[in-house]
């Protein structure tokens, strides 16, 4: 469903920019060619144009602290994985999720070792209006680490977050039966944080191994003020839904949750404050709300808690 509206949209944003490119040409240069050249070049500016002013806006909203350079280097590296995310991944989502095996060797290109494996597979859950495409990055890199992995897909896109439980269900026991492992990790951008917690309140922990969550608001976000949706409202600064969902979880749960938070989120603010006592927290800086799906320095991060390793925090650039 996803894939398709964002194919459409693309198909306007490319005819609108072609025809200002031709208007303009036109206007100014009313010749076949400069008309055709100037479509051509328009279809193109366009999308990054209005990709360029929909992401400073957010990141002048966010008011992200910390020196310029963190400031413009949060704002390119947004920029480079919005263009990536919705460009070339989301709209392009023809295959259904489907549980993806661990491989073996550094390139991950040979040698498939199963969906059995010693380690933990790993369920990725994404955000609000994404589909599986986004994990594409973190989902080989956990494979090539010995991680099978499932990318769910969860809609409809704008319902109760507690209407995914279902969906994040099915997809633990069917990454239980074909790997036929006792427990998973679950890994959640953005609203799949809360997706996951919302799962745990349902279900039980009893079958999670580790819970981590990027640019979760799990205090809620300022950017969900108006809240057309009703996920979207269940986001807004503290909200009833999220004191609710804070009230029913203990001190074990807590202790399952890893929390990965950038000061420079774009998205989810006021970026400090999106914390849990009891759950571990990684700051980085640096990072826009998308860019932490594809940064180096977070997959890193990710693995190294799952290997159970020390992370050596240089946080995000």
């Amino acid at each position: 469903m996803l894939a398709h509206l964002l194919r459409r949209l693309h198909q306007i944003q490319l005819l609108t920019g072609a025809l200002l490119g031709a208007w303009v040409a036109s206007q100014c240069w009313p010749h076949f060619w400069g008309v055709f050249f100037l479509a051509l070049l328009g279809s193109v500016l366009f999308p990054l144009v209005l990709y360029g002013m929909v992401i400073g806006f957010l990141m002048h909203k966010s008011r992200p602290s910390g020196p310029d350079i963190l400031r413009w280097h949060a704002l390119w590296g947004e920029f480079v994985a919005t263009l990536q995310i919705y460009g070339f991944q989301l709209p392009w989502a023809f295959n259904p999720p489907q549980v993806l095996p661990a491989l073996t060797g550094s390139t991950g290109l040979t040698g498939l070792t199963g969906l059995t494996a010693a380690r933990t597979p790993v369920l990725l859950v994404h955000g609000f209006v994404c589909n599986h495409r986004i994990w594409d990055k973190l989902s080989l890199a956990l494979r090539r680490s010995g991680h099978p992995t499932l990318a769910l897909d969860m809609e409809p896109l704008f319902t109760s977050i507690d209407d995914y439980v279902p969906i994040i269900e099915q997809a633990v026991i069917d990454l239980q039966r074909q790997t036929g492992a006792a427990k998973v990790v679950l890994i959640g951008h953005s609203m799949g944080g809360l997706a996951i917690r919302s799962w745990m309140r349902s279900k039980g922990c009893r079958r999670v191994a580790k819970v981590i969550t990027l640019g979760t608001p799990h205090q809620g976000t300022l950017i969900s003020s108006l809240a057309p949706t009703t996920n979207a409202a269940q986001m807004v600064w503290h909200s009833a839904w999220l004191q609710a969902l804070q009230a029913s979880e203990t001190c074990e749960t807590r202790a399952l949750m890893h929390i990965a938070i950038s000061l420079h989120d774009n998205i989810v603010y006021p970026q400090r404050e999106q914390v849990l006592a009891g759950a571990e927290l990684t700051v980085f800086e640096g990072l826009g709300h998308l860019r932490l799906c594809l940064d180096d320095h977070v997959i890193d991060w990710v693995l190294q808690q799952l290997d159970g390793r020390a992370f050596d925090h240089n946080g995000g650039l």
